[in-house]
């Protein structure tokens, strides 16, 4: 397959997926029922909400000051917020290239050579994977007997048992394949699983590294936070279990890497994941646009006024 295929197929699938995954959202709950959801919503916690992701963003920008501080560069707070919000803003279009385009920005205005800045983001995105893995089990611990009373119910123990026999079994072949193979792909798959370890055990070397760790839990205690706090704002949710807030947040955490920004599976993602707590069709679905379209609205005004000052911002630069 050619590279001008793969690319075109990178672009367009995630964007057929978002439109059927909005098409079976609105399929499960009408776009009059919707609407009237809106307009019954609570907007003090949605505005409380997009304030939180607010303060997220900004702790983001702030963090990454940290990374590229050590070789050198000491970037304007300016230029860093601006780039973050371009970055959530170009990944509504193409899947992605918000980091590229991140790495750019910063390279163009701050003259950090794009190989360093894309590595500081890639090294960011492995300390957001540690603490989102770190969310889950939290969550598998606090949630256990649920979980496992739901499987059980569904699947008869005997297949539960096989099920993770049969995982545990391929995840030591696997291990034993990476190890022992010279293919190209577990080559690959090698170098990937030793970067993300390299990229991890990195923050420990840094200067300031509890800043750094600081704020990468604040970001996502933001992000529960701000989750949990626009379930307020749908009269139907007001008494949602932390079990379900938990497992919604990770379920439409995964959402946002399907699609371009999450467009129609945040809504799905959150759906199924309430539905395992027995909450209704109908605000959950309502939630989740809710919840993806006051974010989505924070990423747009934001993003293109960033998009707009930075060569003002930047214009007396030398």
């Amino acid at each position: 397959m050619s590279r001008k295929i793969k690319r075109i197929l990178k672009i367009t699938l995630p964007l057929l997926l978002g439109v059927f995954l909005v098409w079976y959202s609105i399929s499960k709950v009408s776009v009059e029922e919707l609407l009237q959801y809106v307009k019954k919503a609570d907007y003090t916690y949605i505005v409380l909400g997009m304030l939180l992701g607010l303060l997220s963003h900004l702790s983001r920008a702030y963090r990454w000051r940290f990374q590229l501080e050590p070789m050198g560069y000491d970037i304007k707070l300016g230029n860093s917020i601006m780039a973050v919000f371009a970055t959530y803003l170009i990944n509504y279009t193409i899947p992605r290239a918000g980091e590229v385009a991140r790495a750019s920005i910063i390279t163009n205005y701050e003259d950090v050579p794009f190989e360093k800045g894309f590595g500081t983001i890639v090294a960011e995105r492995i300390a957001d994977m540690v603490v989102m893995v770190g969310i889950i089990c939290i969550t598998l611990f606090l949630q256990f007997d649920f979980i496992y009373q739901f499987l059980i119910e569904r699947f008869q123990p005997t297949k539960l048992l096989f099920m993770v026999v049969f995982g545990c079994g391929v995840i030591i072949l696997l291990y034993r394949f990476i190890k022992k193979s010279r293919s190209v792909l577990a080559l690959r798959i090698k170098k990937f699983i030793t970067g993300l370890i390299e990229g991890t055990l990195s923050i420990f070397k840094m200067k300031k590294k509890w800043a750094y760790i600081w704020h990468t839990l604040f970001i996502w205690a933001m992000y529960l936070f701000m989750f949990y706090v626009t379930t307020f704002s749908v009269d139907e949710l007001n008494q949602i279990p932390v079990g379900a807030v938990l497992i919604g947040f990770i379920s439409a955490s995964f959402s946002i890497a399907a699609t371009n920004g999450g467009i129609g599976s945040y809504p799905v993602a959150v759906f199924l994941a309430f539905s395992i707590f027995g909450i209704e069709k109908d605000p959950s679905i309502a939630f989740g646009w809710i919840m993806w379209a006051s974010q989505t609205l924070l990423i747009i005004i934001l993003g293109g006024l960033s998009l707009i000052y930075l060569p003002i911002y930047n214009r007396t630069r030398k």
